[in-house]
């Protein structure tokens, strides 16, 4: 046996035995499933951004990251069999561009959708829905506001239906009214943390807190702001609320679970936060490690009293997908 031949099955081998390491690992968090509750569906595709429970549909809404798209899961009573996923909204003229943070207007019986263009970010928009006939309501086209390369990421409403829209890209809140109309952009100096690294992605989750304002959270610096809509002097709305007892770092997705509570959803793991003077700061005082950190953890909601963590890749030939209970 020749020596190169040797040395390149040496080469061989020790090629697959590097790459068997992160695939094992893989595999090995596959298999160890959390300890808490876990809801499995197929999907059509290998990313989802979001789920929100709809109690009067009695299912999940997802928003497809890849290729667009609203689907739903519905859970059965009993049994912890992998659900399939059902397509509800497909539209041919928002084809390449991605279904990212969503959120239920209930008064309104139509769910809010962020579309955008993730690799160009030259589209953002936001889409209503009928959540009986899934028509589309209205498409308003938010980078036709920006001057610069957007990216609508997360949405949130307010008692009057009026909707508010991050941009993880330029760092800014598009207002839409009820109706769809562009209203206008909140903008400030503290959405743009120094350091070029702590603004990859800015403004991302977003929430609406019944005594009017916003929170909102910046993802890789880790700030959480308060947004006041009731005021009318833009320079004073917005502050930073100050966070004790853990980082925010790498926070996505919001969602609120009462006046006073938070959950932070985000790798490696999701968190409560909590306040007691309306936020004007606040304590990170749970913390939630699914362990499926090869999956990514992007977004919350709370069904039954109980919250649920969108994880966004999926897995297999089925692409199978987990939302996964958090206690905290």
């Amino acid at each position: 046996m020749s020596p190169s031949f040797c040395s390149s099955r040496i080469s061989v081998a020790l090629f697959l035995v590097i790459s068997a390491v992160p695939l094992a690992y893989i595999i090995s968090l596959e298999r160890a499933l959390p300890s808490t509750h876990v809801i499995s569906y197929h999907s059509s595709g290998f990313f989802r951004e979001c789920a929100k429970w709809d109690d009067v549909g009695r299912r999940f809404l997802v928003s497809f990251l890849d290729g667009g798209g609203i689907g739903e899961i519905v859970p059965r009573d009993s049994g912890d069999d992998v659900l399939e996923e059902v397509t509800l909204v497909k539209d041919v003229d928002l084809a390449g561009n991605a279904s990212a943070g969503i959120v239920i207007d209930r008064d309104r019986n139509r769910l809010l959708v962020a579309v955008v263009d993730v690799l160009g970010n030259r589209f953002s928009a936001l889409a209503a829905y009928d959540l009986s006939t899934w028509r589309r309501i209205f498409l308003t086209e938010l980078s036709l506001h920006s001057e610069e390369k957007s990216f609508a990421d997360d949405v949130a409403i307010d008692g009057k239906g009026n909707a508010y829209v991050t941009d993880a890209k330029a760092s800014k809140i598009w207002k839409v009214d009820v109706n769809g109309k562009f209203v206008s952009t909140i903008k400030s100096p503290l959405f743009t943390p120094p350091g070029w690294y702590n603004n990859l992605v800015a403004l991302n989750g977003i929430v609406y807190h019944p005594d009017g304002f916003l929170i909102v959270i910046h993802t890789f610096s880790g700030l959480l702001y308060k947004i006041d809509l009731t005021g009318e002097d833009d320079s004073n709305r917005v502050s930073v609320i100050e966070v004790t007892g853990g980082t925010l770092r790498f926070g996505d997705g919001l969602e609120l679970l009462s006046p006073t509570k938070i959950v932070v959803a985000g790798s490696p793991s999701a968190k409560l936060v909590e306040s007691s003077d309306g936020w004007r700061t606040a304590s990170v005082t749970g913390w939630f490690s699914s362990g499926m950190v090869h999956r990514i953890v992007s977004a919350a909601t709370v069904k039954e009293g109980s919250v649920y963590l969108t994880h966004i890749v999926g897995f297999g030939s089925k692409k199978r997908h987990i939302l996964v209970e958090a206690v905290f």
